[in-house]
């Protein structure tokens, strides 16, 4: 790639009269050698597992093996259908696919990681919920998601994209600034607009910690995902509007990583600290536990 910081990406979409999207389809090219249209096509195939999620999330059970979580992606849909969500119409659906995408995760049905199976729901929450919205075709929303990879893309190798190595920052966190950035794109906003959106999307979360109740991606994380696509619209409008991330992009990347570096092994996925061990955490897990040792002893 000839980019490794998001300020690379700006430059040089500014100098080329690029999109994001464009310029990384064109170094995706270069990079694996394959033709634009096997790439796009790959892409599309992504995108049609994400709207397969968010329908399968809202129709069908998608109750976890635990038991923890499940169906809250359809009663934010259902109760945004039957009254106006504080949110707004359009913020409430883009929070209730994400919700359902993270538990169609959670239920080991069939998802794509962006950029993790924990951070699921974020992209495809924005992206479907952003479809509907302005009528776009899904060819714009494929485009879309090269400009989300190109931000993931720097993201993943300047910092982290995975809570165990940076906690839940470097996991929901990533997705929102790749969700951002690239709902700043589909909507017309320049390079440096999305860059920005990825600033803002970023500082938000910045020392998040990931503490996922018995070690399972499901609390905290779905409700972090709901609330994440939220975020991400607030963060694309915000640099439409033309409000900048003070503290350069790539800067507030490198703090995500300072942040995860120093961040105790407790708060890093392993379920030893945080909302894990909270009093009711503790006693889910406790639970969870004494249910798998009685499916052993029955099987």
């Amino acid at each position: 790639m000839r980019f490794r910081t998001l300020n690379d990406i700006a430059e040089i979409c500014r100098e080329e009269s690029l999109t994001i999207s464009e310029l990384m389809i064109l170094e995706q090219e270069k990079e694996t050698g394959q033709p634009k249209e096997e790439i796009v096509a790959r892409m599309a195939g992504y995108y049609r597992v994400m709207k397969e999620a968010v329908r399968k999330g809202l129709e069908t059970e998608t109750k976890s093996r635990s038991g923890l979580v499940g169906g809250d992606g359809r009663k934010v849909n259902e109760y945004a259908s039957v009254r106006e969500p504080s949110v707004g119409d359009w913020a409430g659906k883009a929070m209730a696919y994400a919700l359902s995408v993270s538990e169609v995760n959670a239920s080991m049905g069939r998802i794509v990681a962006t950029p993790t199976a924990g951070s699921c729901g974020i992209v495809p929450g924005v992206f479907v919920s952003s479809q509907e919205r302005f009528g776009w075709v899904d060819g714009k929303l494929v485009q879309g998601l090269f400009s989300a990879g190109a931000i993931g893309y720097v993201i993943a190798n300047n910092s982290f994209i995975s809570g165990a190595e940076g906690g839940c920052q470097a996991e929901v966190g990533s997705a929102i600034g790749m969700a951002a950035g690239a709902l700043v794109e589909l909507r017309g906003g320049t390079p440096e607009q999305a860059v920005h959106a990825v600033g803002l999307a970023l500082k938000n979360t910045l020392g998040l910690i990931c503490d996922p109740v018995a070690g399972l991606v499901e609390v905290p994380c779905i409700v972090r995902n709901g609330l994440g696509a939220v975020n991400a619209l607030a963060a694309a409008d915000m640099a439409m509007a033309g409000v900048r991330s003070v503290i350069p992009s790539d800067e507030v990347i490198g703090v995500m990583l300072e942040i995860g570096a120093k961040m105790p092994s407790e708060h890093r996925e392993t379920a030893l600290g945080g909302l894990a061990q909270s009093p009711t955490g503790r006693k889910l897990t406790e639970r969870i536990k004494a249910a798998k040792s009685s499916e052993r002893t029955s099987g």
